[in-house]
């Protein structure tokens, strides 16, 4: 079992940054790959982003692409989400996966182990 703890998110306007961070805990963090997906109300889960077990190898959804940044940190069990240049259109709950498997990828049936999300809300 793995348990994820997201945080970071909150209220910011349009232009401004925000770092998501998810915690992991209960086995070995780097067995994982990791990803982000969010979600706005009346719209269906989303990709965000997701890297491997290393964090050598990440993909970005075309949506995000240039302004978020996915990373991790293995020492700290811990994947990060670094979003740059936000608009009202990031506005969701966003979550952090965890699959078994060290392989990334986009799909969200993937993932094995879910955040309970963090709301982002960007104003314009």
């Amino acid at each position: 079992q793995v348990q994820l703890v997201e945080s970071g998110g909150g209220l910011v306007q349009a232009g401004d940054s925000l770092r998501l961070s998810c915690a992991a805990s209960g086995r070995t963090f780097s067995n994982n790959a990791m990803a982000w997906f969010r979600q706005a109300p009346g719209n269906e889960r989303e990709s965000v982003a997701a890297i491997n077990w290393s964090g050598g190898t990440t993909y970005t959804a075309d949506s995000v692409k240039g302004r978020f940044t996915i990373s991790r940190d293995n020492a700290k069990n811990t994947v990060y989400l670094q979003m740059n240049r936000l608009k009202p259109e990031d506005t969701a709950v966003y979550y952090c996966a965890a699959k078994n498997g060290r392989i990334a990828t986009m799909t969200g049936e993937r993932y094995d182990y879910w955040g309970q999300g963090t709301q982002v809300t960007v104003s314009s």
